[in-house]
């Protein structure tokens, strides 16, 4: 448990205890100051950089101008007519970006302050507004107001439009904000940054599931959590109960210190698991693989004792950086993670960008425009790839090169027809034979599976287990879909029942269909890692279980003190 410093730029005032609950996102217990951030530049927090990241701060800055100005370029290319006033005006504000009293500004200040960009900014224009109020001509003081249009656009560029999760705190905080995608959850990974709290979210968003990859404590889903949070309030952090405590009293944190060394003691127990089969009292085995995000969780996957990894959620490789990954860098990850398992499996899903993991946010310009009134619908997953077909393809080369090194196996995410599976198929075929040609190795057996996670998928798993080698069910969509519950909305995010009735019949139906093929069927939802959901999962007949690594040792001991009887009995009594 870390204990955050007193935050420089915060004077929070003495508050009576208060506790808020939410939504379990991520098991853990933090106590620290908090940083609460805002979208809005009326609400802008100030921190401290560190020495180190001062220089990254500039040119988050400046990519930011950058946006700025093309998001102005791009808006008045679609003026027609006789709009030269208009037109005229625009033209003075790509200018004033390019101003150097602004620019120069808040690059000096970023520095000399040691101080994140959206603070810099704002005092920089508190000095230029100095400077026009000392100004007797009214028609030159009024043309502020342009200055602050540009101001405040760049603060939307650094804010929602294209923050990245900021970096380089001086001192360890708990962040609090409205909501954070999955890549700035990504971005968390420093001793810096001890958890965070969400006001949107539950418990199988995406940032909810990343965040348990990355053992990174979180409480999500809590009501005007911004508003009743204050940058440098002192809070307790509970990730196990959903629970946040404002303004703690002494004794209040050293019960919760206390409540944390239980549940590390008890973690502790587990540890004798971790290399025990995964089978039943009576010798039924089950695969028991990990959920990752990044390469960096690959010393997790092995520690905990996982039968290869279930699910590569290969679209964080995408977002982490500037440009789109090229084939030798998507390669180079594929090798290493098929190499440091082999033999056993490793599968990789495909480019699952869209719904929260907005295709808008992958890097490079075609994708910018890219705003869907509802992305879980939309423009997601296999959909996209396949209308972005160099991208898939450069994706596919890689993956299937990277085959050639142990047992590598493809995974296609949102398959929802049988026509786009044939259609993956095809150009699967002709990336084959371009590397046959090549001369470049591969296997020509890889297996191929998709995610089934979508009801339409369910009802024609007869058909479409036909033509892959196995199957993943993905139950955060499927459930999702099936319920039609939004998993990140804060306000429907309890009723998300994995145990509904009808969730788990689809189940047993896919399970069914395809077992009648002879192919594998895996499970690589949240529920998986859940060990009251398990003993379920389990008696349904599932080949192999996918989750976080460190929830491996937990579902593994349930299975070891089961009997393969008991389990079928449960599942079997629950489907009626």
């Amino acid at each position: 448990m870390g204990k955050g410093a007193k935050l420089e730029d915060a004077q929070a005032a003495d508050r009576e205890p208060e506790t808020l609950y939410g939504i379990s996102g991520s098991p853990g217990i933090v106590v620290g100051r908090a940083v609460v951030l805002r979208p809005r530049t009326d609400d802008l927090v100030r921190y401290r950089l560190e020495k180190e990241a001062i220089q990254a701060e500039q040119e988050r800055f400046q990519e930011a101008v950058d946006g700025a100005e093309q998001e102005l370029k791009d808006l008045r290319s679609k003026f027609e007519g006789d709009l030269s006033d208009t037109l005229t005006i625009m033209d003075s504000h790509i200018r004033m970006l390019r101003d150097r009293m602004i620019l120069d500004q808040t690059a000096n200040l970023i520095k000399q302050k040691q101080i994140n960009a959206e603070w810099a900014l704002s005092r920089a224009l508190y000095l230029v507004k100095k400077k026009f109020d000392h100004i007797a001509d009214e028609y030159i003081r009024d043309r502020f107001a342009d200055v602050e249009y540009v101001v405040n656009l760049l603060q939307d560029q650094l804010s929602e439009h294209g923050q990245q999760f900021p970096t380089g705190f001086a001192e360890p905080v708990i962040v609090v904000s409205e909501d954070f995608s999955p890549a700035d959850t990504v971005r968390m990974q420093s001793e810096k940054v001890l958890g965070f709290l969400t006001e949107k979210g539950g418990t199988t968003s995406h940032t909810a599931i990343v965040a348990r990859s990355l053992g990174l404590p979180a409480v999500v889903g809590v009501e005007n959590i911004t508003e009743r949070c204050r940058t440098g309030d002192m809070i307790i952090l509970d990730g196990y109960d959903g629970r946040v405590c404002l303004s703690p009293t002494m004794d209040q944190q050293k019960q919760y210190q206390e409540y944390d060394r239980q549940h590390r003691a008890f973690s502790d127990e587990l540890r004798w698991y971790i290399h025990l089969a995964s089978e039943t009292l009576d010798g039924l085995r089950v695969r028991l693989s990990a959920n990752i995000e990044i390469p960096d969780e690959m010393e997790g996957v092995i520690y905990y004792g996982a039968d290869g990894i279930g699910l590569f959620r290969s679209e964080f490789g995408y977002f982490q950086q500037k440009y789109l990954p090229d084939e030798e860098t998507l390669f180079s990850v594929y090798q290493d993670l098929v190499i440091a398992l082999d033999p056993q499996p490793v599968t990789i899903r495909t480019l699952d960008a869209g719904g929260d993991k907005l295709a808008s946010q992958l890097p490079g310009n075609k994708f910018k425009a890219l705003h869907e009134r509802n992305p879980a619908l939309g423009l997601r997953s296999i959909r996209l790839s396949l209308r972005e077909k160099p991208l898939f393809v450069t994706q596919l080369r890689a993956l299937l090169r990277a085959s050639a090194f142990g047992r590598l196996r493809i995974l296609l995410p949102l398959i929802s027809l049988l026509s786009e599976l044939q259609q993956v198929q095809e150009i699967i075929g002709q990336v084959m034979m371009d590397l046959t040609n090549e001369g470049v190795p591969f296997d020509p057996d890889v297996e191929l599976g998709i995610m089934v996670e979508v009801p339409s998928a369910v009802t024609m798993a007869d058909a479409l287990a036909a033509e892959v080698n196995f199957f993943s069910i993905g139950t955060n969509d499927l459930i999702q879909y099936s319920l039609a519950i939004d998993r990140g909305n804060e306000y429907v995010a309890k009723m998300y029942d994995p145990l509904h009735p009808a969730v788990l019949r689809m189940i047993s139906r896919t399970v069914e269909a395809g077992h009648a093929q002879g192919i594998e069927v895996a499970l690589c939802g949240e529920m998986a890692g859940d060990v009251f959901m398990a003993p379920v999962l389990l008696g349904l007949g599932l080949d192999e279980l996918s989750m976080r690594p460190s929830a491996i040792p937990h579902v593994k001991r349930l299975l070891r003190h089961s009997t393969t009887r008991r389990l079928t009995g449960l599942a079997k009594q629950i489907l009626k």
